[in-house]
């Protein structure tokens, strides 16, 4: 079950806000219906790139033995 704070990964690309499936984002609030979440998704440095409200759908948690990854916005 994602709670506050877990990292999750997201699911698909929202091009609209420059992110793309596999960004590392954190849940900072569990909708009411846990139908969703609201995340954070920042640049390594500490800038926040977006936040906004997700399905299930579009986030998953971080399973075993997985490893970052990091790209260039653009």
């Amino acid at each position: 079950m994602i709670q506050e704070l877990d990292r999750v990964i997201l699911t698909t690309n929202i091009p609209e806000h420059n992110l793309e499936q596999g960004d590392l984002g954190t849940v900072v609030l569990v909708h009411r219906d846990r139908q969703g979440y609201e995340v954070e998704f920042m640049t390594l440095d500490g800038e926040t790139v977006a936040v906004i409200s997700l399905s299930n759908e579009q986030v998953r948690s971080i399973g075993r033995k997985e490893i970052a990854h990091v790209r260039v916005l653009s």
